[in-house]
This record gives structure tokens, sequence and C-alpha cells, in this order.
């Protein structure tokens, strides 16, 4: 399996690549001003890319999705329910997205959105989006988010996955690239020591601001990238 993790500088972003021996791919969270950089790579490695597979609805950037279907002829995939109608494909929780000798695993882990899914590809490598960060995790004061709904998905699916599996995360902007189950169930300060309820005041009281692109990015990306409205 090749296994490449990109990063968006203005917007803390990770795209992941993942291909498959017969050298078809698939795009986890693409940025739009990527683009560019997506399909130069795709296009040195051999690869052709199948998928452009979204883990939420983003409101810090606007997908790549729209022109990389363009440019390449994939589809774009987003979770069920997730207010896309333009998505060539929804996938279901529980649902495996295969590609050669690449099996992505659909796990729901709503709470930072409603529609918010994880994905785990070949049992190993764990694409938990905006549901858990290296030593943190999504905020769930917009768009549909409910704290108590993230505090379930992160302690009663992610966290029952194996200790030894690897936590890639939707964002970072300190630095950290990969983790695993084990040590964020360890060392995770969100919830290490955090009851239900008392993760919920918490994430209730966070009183951050909004996502600098929230009004252009989350209609955009209800368009799959689109800029503007059809």
């Amino acid at each position: 399996m090749l296994f490449r993790q990109l990063f968006d500088q203005n917007t803390g972003t990770y795209t992941y690549l993942i291909a498959s021996q017969s050298k078809d791919a698939v795009l986890v969270d693409p940025v739009v001003e990527q683009v560019e950089r997506d399909r130069k790579l795709i296009e040195e490695l051999g690869l052709t890319l199948r998928y452009c597979l979204e883990t939420h609805i983003h409101a810090d950037h606007i997908t790549g999705t729209a022109k990389l279907r363009e440019l390449t002829g994939c589809q774009g995939v987003v979770p069920e329910n997730a207010n896309a109608t333009c998505a060539d494909r929804f996938i279901r929780d529980g649902e495996t997205l295969q590609i050669g000798d690449v099996r992505i695993q659909a796990i729901a882990t709503p709470g930072h959105t409603d529609s918010h899914f994880a994905y785990l590809i070949n049992d190993t490598h764990l694409l938990t989006g905006d549901a858990l960060f290296i030593r943190g995790c999504g905020r769930t004061d917009f768009q549909s988010g409910n704290a108590g709904t993230l505090y379930d998905s992160v302690t009663q699916r992610l966290f029952t996955l194996p200790d030894d599996t690897l936590v890639y995360p939707g964002h970072d902007y300190r630095g950290h690239t990969v983790s695993t189950i084990g040590e964020e169930k360890q060392w995770n300060p969100r919830f290490v020591g955090r009851t239900r309820d008392s993760f919920i005041e918490f994430m209730n009281n966070l009183n951050l601001p909004n996502p600098q692109k929230i009004m252009e990015a989350v209609p955009a990306n209800e368009r799959c990238g689109n800029l503007l409205a059809v």
C-alpha cells in the first residue's frame, strides 16, 4: 500500500493519498488550493485517482473534489446524510470501499458534525478527520455538532480499536503527524480523566472564534467544492 500524508499550511489540514499495488488511488479530504500539487504527485507516481473521499463537510477549507473530478474523472464520495447532493456516491457506516489490495472501512463518528466519518485503511491506518486529533479533538459548536455524541464516537468506537492502530488526524497545528490509539487513550487531555458530562461542559465552554472561511467553505463544500452556485 502506498500512503502519503500531505499538508496545507494555511489551514493546518492533512490530505491523505492512498494507493493500491494496482495503482488505483484515493484522496481523502483534498484542499482546493492544493489540487495542482496533488494532481502532479498522482501523475508522477503513475496512479489513477478513483475517488475523492470526505470525512465531513468542512468549515475551514474548500474541498478540491470538484476540480479533481474535472481533471481526472474520479468520483466524489461523502458520508451518508451529509448535505452534498452533488456527490457521486454516499458511503454508509460499516461499508467498505475496495481499491485493489486496499480496504477502506467507513466508521461513523458524529459529534464534530452530525455526519462525520473516520476511515480505517487495511486495519492499520485510521484517518480520524476532525473527530480525534493528536492530543485533542475537533470542536462541536457548529454544523449540528454535539459534544456528548463526539465523546461517544471517540470512546465507544475509535478507542475500541487495537492500541497499535495508527492515528492520522485531519488537522494538526503543533507539528504532530501521527499517533496511535493506545497513545491517545493514555495522553489525550480532552478524554483522559474526563467523564461524558465533564467533557460536554469543557467543550461547551471553549468559546472559540469561527474558522475564517466558514461562510464560504460550508456552502461551497455542500456543492462538492464548486465555487459558484448551481
